[in-house]
């Protein structure tokens, strides 16, 4: 059972009206997205499952498609945080369709709500992160030293009778960060640190083709990237294991990226997971043939690193420890 871990990877949604969550359900059937009935996010069950599994804190992240809805779902994100400083930590979305827009909200979250990092999404109202115009915004966040965590479209429509959660979400992450190490994007802001959701989607798996064929004469390459170069860029990379934590995908990963880059997320607080599927995805990480013990304990301790603000909350709000308890450890270690 984990103990005191962090989950990088939780969502949540502001309250609803139950006639908004039906309209929401509706128009996701549309989409092949055949939920049985409304999705509800619960703060009291989040915190229990949160609770049942040995996870200490949430970073949340959600990321509505409307600027006016994104900056209010930041403001509950950190409202969430204020009344459980010790529990959750916001990853304050950024709308990247717009650079000014994006560096406002950037700035808004940093000060006015404290973010603990952000959050974007592979392609937002039709713009994808490799966005010339989004240097700027890239730039700003470099110059932070933030940690940026990135999603796949959540709301790309359904493909060939499927909804796009089940593998397309996988594509499009590899879509997106493929089309940011041919920009270069990796080097170009050394400062900033990501965290890929679903363990890269088909990154990993398509890793070894990239540095096999990606410097190919007949691949665009404007920045001259070698082969050398594209495995270094994606070697950076942090990936999730959200709905991925299977030996099948976790060993692509950590040939991809090492077992240091890889960080614990449920995917929970949305209706393609379940209970018992975030169950079952901790399992299998817990069992996992391709990790030692000590390094899936370190997985689950990961995203306390990447995040110092969200680690200090969490610090702050553990028993201190009497001299007895000192005296104890420092005999423990000397064993």
């Amino acid at each position: 059972m984990p103990n005191d871990w962090v989950d990088v990877h939780a969502h949540f949604t502001p309250p609803t009206t139950p006639e908004e969550r039906r309209a929401r359900w509706q128009a996701m059937r549309e989409e092949c997205f055949t939920l049985p009935a409304p999705y509800h996010w619960s703060l009291a069950e989040t915190l229990r499952a949160m609770d049942r599994d040995g996870i200490a804190m949430q970073l949340l992240s959600n990321i509505p498609k409307d600027h006016t809805a994104l900056a209010a779902s930041n403001d509950y994100g950190a409202s969430l945080v204020r009344e459980h400083p010790s529990r959750f930590g916001l990853l304050a979305a950024v709308p990247t369709d717009d650079a000014a827009a994006a560096l406002a909200e950037i700035e808004r979250a940093r000060t006015l709500l404290g973010a603990d990092g952000f959050a974007v999404t592979t392609v937002y109202n039709g713009v994808p992160l490799g966005d010339p115009s989004l240097d700027v915004v890239w730039a700003e966040l470099d110059r932070l030293g933030a940690t940026v965590f990135i999603h796949p479209d959540a709301y790309a429509p359904g493909s060939m009778g499927r909804p796009s959660p089940l593998i397309e979400v996988a594509f499009d992450t590899a879509r997106t960060i493929t089309d940011l190490v041919y920009r270069a994007h990796f080097r170009r802001f050394p400062d900033l640190t990501h965290v890929v959701a679903h363990c890269g989607g088909a990154l990993p798996a398509l890793s070894g083709r990239l540095g096999l064929l990606g410097g190919e004469a007949w691949v665009p390459n404007p920045e001259g990237l070698t082969p050398e170069d594209i495995t270094e860029q994606l070697g950076r990379l942090h990936l999730d294991t959200a709905a991925t934590a299977t030996a099948h995908t976790l060993a692509a990963a950590l040939l991809m990226t090492g077992p240091d880059h890889i960080v614990y997320g449920s995917d929970s607080g949305v209706p393609c997971s379940t209970d018992r599927t975030v169950r079952a995805n901790l399992e299998a990480l817990l069992a996992s043939s391709v990790l030692d013990r000590d390094q899936i304990d370190a997985v689950g301790r990961a995203a306390f690193r990447l995040f110092p603000s969200a680690r200090a909350r969490h610090d702050a709000a553990r028993p201190a420890m009497t001299p007895h308890d000192r005296a104890g450890k420092a005999a423990s270690c000397a064993r």
